[in-house]
């Protein structure tokens, strides 16, 4: 292990591509999803992997500027959304500091504070939750509907790279639209639990949301008959997880799913994610690693899945061979649907054209979906795969343009 600021890290053979991963860094502003057209969103001046920290968090320092100043002219509505800006770019740069620095819990800390003020601006109430779970604490953001009356809730999941603070935009909240209410956790391995050095295990994470799920339905605004989960990316995982183990899940959405066997992530993706998983395991070798991660499996959940589940899919995402997303679909045994998105990769989309993360498709899709489950209606397509062909002529997953097969060449 090396020591830098009182935290280590486990040398990994992948540390080996780090080279080559600073050039792939600096040519394409990306630090993982190589595949799409186009330049990502890192700023030019960043030529390594190591430089993201300080060159994200000093352009969310002249945001949240802008936003200071937008706030003190009295246009709170602008400046609400240079603050998420602002929030969403120090969620970003912490996160590329894989150890427990103070450099990590001064852009945590700064996107935290930026956050506060998306918080007191918001068109509706948003309250910031410490729940106890066992002898520490898990933090989530809840966006209230306007009202009384009890609502759904979405207990969303995000991915592995994400904060609470990161979505949804409370401008644009597709829960809030569709009348539910929405809970953005920062499980183990996420925001706050990583600042609280609560060590990610291969079971915790549902753990601790039952805890948060415990909290939630004791509020009178939440209708405990009408939970559903929006687990995104990586959280998929563990959105499983939670669906497999705590049934007062009523619904269950998985974009962007992340449910194969995790050496493609850790082995044949960005470098990005072995590290990433060292630091949330605290593993102490990488032997000890790689035994985690073999043990990160569905096999002992999938089974025990009640409530209607909507997997989405890209054809090619390397995360998530297809025929491997295939017999774990197979292996649901309550209702069901698939959506495989043509041509696409892991951030599948109808889109032809990049959108913010707001305003991806995975969540409009997915809050519809959600809401028609927890309103009883019934799903057209229980147990088929949608193939989608974006860009070919054809439309959304609702659409009569839709083929309704498992392979590209079955539908030529």
């Amino acid at each position: 292990m090396t020591e830098k600021n009182g935290a280590a890290r486990v040398p990994l053979r992948r540390d080996a591509q780090q080279w080559v991963y600073d050039w792939v860094v600096k040519e394409t502003g990306k630090v993982f999803h190589f595949q799409g057209d186009g330049r990502g969103p890192l700023p030019p001046s960043v030529r390594s992997h190591a430089m993201i920290a300080k060159h994200l968090g000093l352009q969310a320092k002249r945001v949240e500027t802008v936003a200071a100043e937008e706030a003190a002219a009295g246009h709170d509505e602008t400046a609400l959304d240079w603050y998420f800006d602002a929030a969403t770019l120090y969620a970003e740069a912490q996160h590329t500091v894989l150890a427990a620095t103070d450099e990590k819990r001064f852009l945590h800390g700064a996107s935290l504070r930026c956050y506060d003020e998306v918080r007191a601006r918001a068109p509706y109430t948003i309250e910031h939750l410490d729940i106890p779970w066992g002898d520490t604490v898990v933090s989530g953001n809840l966006h209230l509907v306007p009202g009384d009356e009890p609502r759904p809730l979405v207990f969303f999941i995000p991915g592995c790279d994400m904060t609470k603070e990161m979505a949804p935009h409370p401008h644009f909240n597709h829960a809030l639209q569709r009348g539910m209410h929405v809970f953005v956790f920062d499980g183990p391995g996420q925001g706050e639990s990583n600042i609280r050095d609560i060590v990610l295990t291969p079971t915790n994470y549902e753990g601790a949301a039952s805890a948060a799920l415990d909290v939630l339905l004791e509020r009178p605004e939440v209708d405990g008959e009408q939970v559903g989960v929006l687990a995104l990316s990586f959280g998929s995982y563990w959105g499983v997880r939670l669906a497999g183990t705590d049934h007062r899940i009523a619904a269950l959405a998985a974009p962007w799913s992340s449910v194969c066997d995790k050496r493609y992530l850790m082995e044949q993706e960005s470098p990005r994610y072995k590290q990433l998983f060292a630091y949330l395991t605290r593993s102490r070798s990488e032997a000890e690693l790689d035994e985690f991660v073999a043990g990160m499996v569905l096999d002992d959940v999938v089974g025990n899945i009640t409530a209607p589940t909507l997997l989405a899919v890209g054809e090619y995402d390397p995360r998530s061979p297809l025929e491997e997303v295939y017999d774990f679909y197979d292996a649901i045994t309550a209702d069901k649907e698939l959506w495989v998105f043509g041509d696409q990769h892991h951030m599948a989309s109808v889109r032809l054209a990049p959108a913010a993360l707001w305003s991806f498709d995975a969540y409009q899709f997915s809050m519809d979906w959600l809401r028609d489950r927890l309103n009883g209606r019934p799903m057209t397509n229980n147990g088929e795969v949608t193939f989608l062909e974006p860009g070919r002529g054809g439309g959304g997953p609702h659409g009569e343009a839709v083929g309704h097969h498992r392979r590209w060449y079955e539908n030529v």
